[in-house]
Formats: C-alpha cells, structure tokens, sequence
C-alpha cells in the first residue's frame, strides 16, 4: 500500500497541475494551480537594456509600464499650435498692420483664446474672441463655435460688442505645417447696425517654428462694405 501511494504522487509542469492519490479507499484529488510562477520575470525586465538607458527614457518607461492607446493620443493630440502673428495689412488702399495671438490653448481642453490688433489709417479693430472645437483636436477637419468681444471702425461710424460666429479649420498636414481657416462672425448681432465679417486665413510653415500667413477679410454693415488683406509671420512657442 505505501509503495503504492508513492508512486501516486507526482506535481506536473513546475507546479501547474498537481495530481494526488491518497489511497485506493479516499480517491483522487486533482488541483489546478492558476497563480503565476513567483520566479516569472516582471513586464519589460527581458528587454537586454543597461538600467541608465531605460532610467533616461520616460517614454520607454511609460511603455513598460503600461502600452499606451496611440490611436486616441493621436485624435486628441492637437493638429494645429498657438501662433504668435504679426504683418502687414491693406484696408480699402490704406496701409497698416496687425497684431495677434492665435489659438491659446486653455490646459487640456478643447477651449483656445484668440486675440488681435489691426490699425490702417485712422482706423483700428480690435477684439478677443473664444473658440470651442467640437470634434477631437487631431482632426483634419474641425468646427467651433466663436464668441468673444470686437470693436470695428467704418468711414461713418464705429461698432462694437459681442462677436458671435463660426470657424472652420482644415488641417492637411498634423505639424502645421499648412492650414485653412474659414469663419463667418457677426459684430452686435442683435443690433440693426450689426457688422459682418468673413474671413479667410492660410498658413503655411517655412520652419519648425516660424510661418507665412495670408488673410482675406470683408466687413459689410447697412452702411458700407470694406476689404481687407493681410500677409506676415507667424512664430509657434
């Protein structure tokens, strides 16, 4: 009988399953053993890398620890940057220029800041406005919804107040490379001396940092209807 308990007991697979008869009276008694080996290397310990090198690389580390998702990094990783903007404009054949702040990022958010100064003449506009994109920020297409506060100076008259519109941008190229910019804003909206303005930006990158802009802009109210147009640079912090 003992001999043959003996050779009745026997752990298979370093521990994974274990097979053991007690006697030919009690039966058989089988366990399956789930829990990992102790001695199993822990995640990215088998990667052959000195510890300097991993201790010097946060992205690696992050890998090791845990597999990020790229594909969502990516659509929320903003295609288009803040720009810092200044050049020169034309307003009905009156030299001038402008300044501004473009698309100043509030944290994390899909909510920017954008800012200008324009003078041709007499004449100055200014305002700041906010924009809140609704689609994931790596998009190549996004819209947002503009309001903010402007202040426009025509030949007869002068308007200012809540600026409420609508931008849309098309992003081709993720490193800003190049960029569309459309929108339609209305100055005093709710007022009958309400001012329009439509524009139209394009960007295009000469470096990693710095940018040639163009914009096209009309201004229509009751009483008359002006043209503007604008190149310069664009620096991104």
């Amino acid at each position: 009988m003992r001999r043959f308990c003996e050779r009745a007991q026997a752990v298979l697979s370093g521990g994974c399953l274990a097979l053991t008869l007690i006697s030919p009276g009690l039966g058989v008694s089988i366990a399956q053993a789930d829990e990992p080996n102790p001695a199993a290397p822990l995640p990215g310990s088998e990667l052959d890398l000195p510890p300097e090198v991993i201790e010097a690389s946060p992205v690696l580390q992050r890998w090791l620890e845990e597999v990020p998702d790229v594909g969502a990094e990516i659509r929320q990783d903003p295609s288009f940057h803040t720009r810092l903007r200044l050049g020169y404009s034309q307003l009905n054949g009156v030299d001038g220029f402008y300044l501004g702040v473009e698309d100043v990022f509030a944290g994390e958010t899909a909510l920017t800041v954008s800012a200008d100064y324009r003078q041709n003449g007499d004449r100055e506009a200014y305002g700041a406005d906010l924009q809140y994109y609704l689609l994931p920020l790596g998009n190549t297409v996004n819209l947002a919804p503009v309001v903010g506060y402007r202040h426009v100076e025509l030949d007869d008259f002068s308007q200012d107040g809540v600026n409420l519109g609508l931008q849309v941008r098309i992003v081709p190229s993720r490193t800003a490379g190049a960029d569309l910019t459309l929108s339609q804003t209305w100055v005093a909206p709710f007022s009958d001396s309400r001012v329009s303005l439509t524009e139209v930006g394009l960007g295009y990158a000469v470096t990693g940092k710095l940018r040639v802009s163009t914009d096209f802009q009309w201004q229509s109210s009751p009483q008359q209807h002006d043209r503007r147009v604008g190149i310069g640079l664009e620096w991104m912090p």
